[in-house]
């Protein structure tokens, strides 16, 4: 039997309407099925012990969880090339003005550390003191020069020298290593640095402002780098009286200097401490004085 139009396209739409309604039903079952497995992998409060709330995720461990204090909290001083603290105090600025240093000199202080401390060697190892001097002249150049000459002195080589000269404007020129003994201290040579001041006494020295505070800048830098005590700071008239000194010859166990009284030293190591507190540097022990058999 024929059909007319109509009858064809309500057949037509019936068909289309089965249609939608099985893919709907097919997308539900799919977006049901992803929920399931979804809710399956992590787990519900109802999965926790009775009474005990479900346990919150752990904190990303690439970003760990900081203390309150944590966030302004001052840095650690940073570690310097061989992992120690970095010093507490800052070097001084320092003019290099090396005297000559040649192998024929290291020769005659290794001969004379022999001769009186008993030492093989003309390298300055672990110090202990700083000595302070001064130059009994007016000008650094001069000093300079009495140094480099490598002139005898008390008739033996080599000649004096200092590893440091502060001049009267608050310059400090470094000449010689700080790994070189230098021959400033009859019985201290073996384990101090020597530090001349341009000047002919203690108290010209002390009445300079800007002298003063380059030598106390630069004691308090060689007590921090070389754990240096206080009561080791010590004047050239002091000498005799360092727990340190040692002097093997017999004409010279009583040899020392008028330069750096311990009057005029107390000064300079009331101003150290200071500076050292301010700078938590330790200072160790009150000195004790030795008593030389002179």
């Amino acid at each position: 039997m024929n059909r007319g139009p109509d009858e064809r396209h309500g057949e037509l739409g019936r068909a289309t309407a089965w249609i939608l309604v099985l893919v709907l039903l097919v997308v539900a079952g799919a977006v049901a099925a992803v929920r399931l497995l979804g809710s399956s992998s992590e787990p519900s409060a109802a999965a926790t012990p009775s009474g005990s709330p479900a346990s919150s995720p752990s904190p990303s461990p690439s970003r760990p969880r900081l203390s309150p204090s944590a966030a302004t909290r001052t840095p650690a001083p940073p570690a310097s090339p061989t992992g120690t603290t970095a010093p507490a105090v800052l070097r001084p600025r320092i003019v290099q003005d090396p005297i000559p240093l040649p192998q024929s000199r290291k020769d005659q202080m290794r001969a004379y550390a022999e001769r009186h401390y008993g030492l093989d060697t003309y390298h300055l190892v672990n110090p202990r003191v700083v000595v302070e001097h001064f130059t009994a002249g007016s000008s650094y150049r001069g000093a300079w020069n009495t140094f480099a000459s490598n002139a005898p002195d008390l008739g033996e080589e080599p000649g004096t020298c200092a590893h440091f000269v502060v001049d009267t404007d608050g310059t400090i020129y470094q000449l010689a290593p700080l790994t070189f003994m230098c021959r400033h201290t009859v019985g201290l040579n073996w384990t101090a640095f020597g530090i001349e001041m341009v000047g002919t006494s203690d108290a010209e020295i002390l009445a300079n402002p800007a002298q003063r505070a380059s030598v106390e800048a630069l004691t308090l830098w060689l007590m921090d780098r070389f754990h240096i005590q206080l009561r080791n700071v010590i004047g050239h008239n002091e000498s005799l009286t360092s727990p340190y000194h040692q002097e093997l010859d017999p004409e010279w166990q009583c040899q020392t200097h008028q330069d750096w009284n311990r009057a005029d030293m107390d000064v300079l190591r009331g101003d150290l401490a200071t500076m050292a507190h301010e700078a938590s540097v330790p200072i160790g022990p009150p000195a004790t004085p030795v008593t030389p058999d002179c």
